[in-house]
């Protein structure tokens, strides 16, 4: 408390106060049935977010027409009915129960939305610039009318339901922002033309809104402060602005403030953005509300959003990955046990599975959607009857995971790391780009909790059989990450590995090949160019590059290596090399390639290491096949519970 007295110093919202300043802001799951209604998955999931201390809990977005115009995701929440309603009324019940507001959103995904139709509805008919959006369609004079009216039922069933407050969605090319913003908002009526029309659909439901639940009761909403749509003729800094002053006028009891939409050409909350950096939107707004503002967006430690409390920039912080990785952020940082919070990396995996209609997944919390089966240890794990000495050979993330699960479920266990210290190959992804650094976060975590469930930890020690012998495993779990692939075939001066690039600082020449597009190699390639000026050459036997990477980063490294003209060569394979001269075969044909060193960036796994030991023993993470940290985590955690 002594440390973020601003956090957590209560809040007021209209007529109701918030016991702190930390609102849980809404995402989709993809829990809910495909149907609309409300699953147990997603009643636990709210439970355990409400459970973790915030003063405001949200409930992912629940579209309001029967049409179907506005589910944007197959597994999305609906409040277009009545028959919808106790089922949200589990949602907002468990939230009370731990002494939280409970505050329902609802949301028209308009540009994003049609999920099951062939089309999607929004302000005018703007060509979607994203593939997976279905074909645009104009929405009608008579079906703003019923939307307006549909919002408005749908506030009155979530009062219904019990809930405290709602909140209203109008951002990233969802329905009222396509008519907010001047990209796609082409109207000749009342509804298109200035800033303030093109805000009359938002002021309409606001108003409709508060004249059916009272003006008591309090109606937030979230809307884009900064749309980053420049290229595209987005609303300039100024608009935005405008809107959320309309919003106040409108009604509006708060504002969230947000930032692009997702078909900015910049990034937003990837990595590369520092942490805080889009506060400064937020501190715009202030100046012109007079209502509480809140603002999400990169703030994943608690400093951040303590400090632009005390500055006046914002009133609230909103918490979305943050506590998708961890509800228990809130309660952890007050209690000053800011080293067992499960940092959010800003993956993105669980935004990416929701266009892919998956239940979302967090790379760094394998406990996401399954906080109701006890054998998972959300809230701790049954210790086990009969506890087994185990050896980890490894220490990245995979055997940290492995560890730390085994060791709270009773077991002894023992953890070996040939390097001096721990995480594994996270350490070269740490110095890929930007920001990267935030990969070790999860390492550092991982140590603190082993360390506390008393996991002897021994780095700088090479596993054998003897030292695995002395520790009387019962079993060993291989956790000793991948190999280098193919360079037996190429043996030469000239090949170099990954690691020995970004570990050991190998000096490179200027012409150099990289064998391989998928992470591993498009991360040494950023790396590189980062550091210098390369003649890089890709070679990919895949049809294209980076099938293992977040489309949230793909798109940018991509982009990187097309301005510094790297050569990409997908479907391609090497023949063979002759002094410097490289052989490489193409549909089109062999090409030679000149170089002055290759890096083999392909990787397999190391299921074939030497240790034998007569033991129980497994392979996880990298060394049982090369992927990403998400699986490596995960693998891990399995293989502590499976133990």
């Amino acid at each position: 408390m002594e440390k973020y007295p601003h956090i957590f110093s209560p809040g007021r919202i209209g007529i109701v106060t918030a016991k702190n300043r930390v609102k849980y802001a809404a995402t989709e799951t993809n829990f809910p049935y495909c149907d609309g209604f409300v699953s147990d998955r997603e009643v636990a999931y709210m439970e355990a977010q409400a459970r973790g201390g915030a003063g405001i809990i949200t409930t992912q977005g629940a579209y309001p027409d029967p049409g179907g115009e506005g589910k944007g995701f197959m597994g999305m929440m609906a409040i277009w009915d009545d028959a919808f309603v106790p089922g949200l009324a589990r949602i907002a019940e468990v939230i009370k129960r731990h002494d939280a507001l409970s505050c329902l959103q609802i949301l028209h995904c308009g540009r994003e939305g049609g999920v099951e139709l062939d089309y999607a509805l929004m302000a005018s008919a703007v060509p979607q610039k994203l593939s997976y959006f279905k074909k645009p369609r104009e929405i009608t004079a008579q079906e703003i009318k019923e939307s307006v009216r549909d919002h408005i039922k749908a506030a009155r069933r979530a009062l219904d339901a019990g809930f405290d407050m709602i909140e209203i969605s109008g951002i990233v090319g969802y329905l009222i922002s396509t008519f907010i913003s001047r990209y796609s908002n082409k109207r000749q009526d009342e509804y298109g033309g200035d800033i303030r029309a093109r805000c009359r659909l938002m002021k309409e439901i606001l108003l409709g809104i508060k004249a059916e639940v009272g003006h008591t009761f309090p109606v937030g909403i979230r809307l884009c402060g900064l749309e980053l749509l420049d290229d595209r003729g987005g609303n300039v800094f100024e608009e935005s602005v405008e809107s959320f002053r309309i919003a106040e006028e409108s009604g509006a009891d708060y504002v969230s403030v947000t930032i692009g939409w997702h078909e900015s050409s910049q990034s937003v909350i990837t990595r590369d953005v520092p942490m805080g950096h889009w506060l400064y939107v937020a501190e715009a707004v202030k100046k012109q509300v007079n209502i509480p503002v809140m603002m999400a967006f990169r703030q994943f430690t608690p400093d951040i959003p303590e400090k632009a409390l005390s500055q006046g920039m914002i009133d609230f912080w909103e918490v979305c990955r943050p506590m998708i990785a961890d509800p228990e952020l809130p309660i952890k940082a007050i209690e000053g046990r800011e080293t067992e919070i499960i940092p959010c990396i800003a993956c993105n995996l669980c935004f990416s599975r929701l266009y892919y209609h998956q239940p979302i997944m967090c790379s760094v919390r394998p406990t996401l959607g399954r906080e109701a089966d006890p054998d998972w240890g959300y809230y701790g794990f049954t210790p086990v009857k009969e506890p087994k000495k185990v050896v980890i050979v490894g220490g990245g993330p995979a055997g940290l995971q492995c560890a730390s699960v085994a060791a709270k479920r009773g077991h002894r266990v023992t953890l070996l790391e040939k390097a001096d210290r721990l995480g594994g190959s996270v350490h070269m992804a740490s110095r890929v780009d930007e920001g990267a650094h935030e990969l070790l976060r999860p390492i550092a975590m991982l140590e603190g909790e082993c360390r506390r469930y008393n996991v002897d930890i021994r780095a700088g020690v090479e596993a054998t059989p003897a030292i695995i012998k002395e520790k009387g495993a019962d079993v060993v779990v291989i956790a000793i990450g991948a190999r280098t692939k193919g360079r037996e075939a190429l043996a030469g001066r000239h090949l170099l590995t990954p690691e020995e690039v970004m570990k050991k600082g190998v000096n490179l020449s200027r012409r150099i090949v990289i064998v391989g597009g998928n992470g591993v190699g498009l991360g040494v390639a950023v790396y590189l160019l980062r550091k210098g000026a390369y003649d890089l050459t890709i070679i990919e036997e895949g049809n294209r590059l980076g099938r293992d990477v977040n489309p949230f980063y793909l798109w940018q490294y991509v982009r990187f290596l097309k301005e510094r003209k790297v050569r990409i060569m997908a479907g391609s394979r090497i023949l063979g090399m002759e002094g410097d001269k490289l052989r490489v075969f193409k549909a089109s044909g062999e090409t030679i390639i000149e170089t002055d060193g290759i890096i083999m960036a392909e990787q397999e796994s190391a299921i074939e290491w030497g240790g034998s030991t007569g033991q129980e023993i497994y392979y996880i993470g990298d060394a049982k096949k090369p992927r990403r940290i998400n699986n490596a985590i995960h693998d891990g955690y399995r293989m502590g519970m499976r133990i």
